[in-house]
């Protein structure tokens, strides 16, 4: 467990003043807080955000789509999806961290710091999903909820009014299916860097051919930057 000395209690009370919710267990929002770089680096077993980001990308997707079915009754499920995604994508999350000047809160190794790490899309965008998960986990559904149309509301006001636009992987499935074009898979091509500061190349391949490639710093963002490039290629107009 991640000790936590004075200066560390005080940031993390700044913090919940900052967002407006007061942890039971501030234990939570520690570890929601703390970068695999920071623990890895020492020889205690301390807890780092990884499961708290894969159940918080959960928790968040349902908030979403519960909000979107509520308010988009007129919507198809193609387009509730496409407007879903937009929302929950790791550059929305990032944008929202940037608001909540996250990467200041976050433990993390000097390496990562000395790298670039405060700032990196990939580290911040995955903490806002452990918090939202942190704060479910000491609140419950309803508190995370509010913390999701508090700090998202412009962007979910932006995506259900058409006004951004970065789930062309889900735009490409939907014209796919719409066109019988056949099979559409994605593959990894290549990878280059440190682990601490990767980018992966990967390519869309439909029937078996590539159409498209993308490059990014996670595989999420590589793999919409390679549909992108398949839509441009394919001559698929938006919609």
């Amino acid at each position: 467990m991640i000790t936590m000395d004075q200066k560390r209690k005080e940031q993390l009370e700044k913090f919940q003043k900052q967002i407006q919710y007061s942890f039971e267990d501030i234990k939570l929002l520690n570890k929601a807080l703390t970068h695999s770089s920071y623990s890895n680096n020492r020889s205690e077993d301390l807890e780092h955000n990884e499961r708290l980001e894969f159940l918080g990308d959960s928790i968040l997707s349902f908030i979403i789509s519960l909000h979107l079915y509520e308010k988009c009754s007129d919507v198809s499920e193609g387009q509730l999806t496409r407007i879903r995604a937009n929302i929950v994508c790791e550059q929305s999350l990032h944008k929202t961290a940037i608001n909540l000047n996250l990467g200041s809160y976050i433990l993390m190794s000097r390496g990562e710091i000395n790298t670039g790490g405060r700032n990196r899309t990939s580290i911040l965008a995955d903490a806002v999903e452990a918090i939202i998960a942190c704060i479910f986990l000491d609140g419950g559904i309803e508190k995370a909820r509010a913390f999701v149309m508090e700090n998202l509301n412009t962007i979910i006001s932006d995506a259900m009014n058409n006004k951004i636009f970065s789930d062309y992987k889900s735009y490409l499935q939907e014209a796919m299916q719409k066109d019988s074009m056949g099979e559409l898979e994605y593959r990894l091509i290549g990878e280059k860097g440190p682990d601490h500061d990767k980018t992966f190349e990967i390519g869309v391949f439909i029937n078996n051919k590539v159409s498209g490639k993308g490059f990014g710093r996670s595989k999420k963002d590589a793999q919409q930057q390679a549909a992108k490039d398949a839509i441009e290629k394919l001559g698929i107009k938006y919609e």
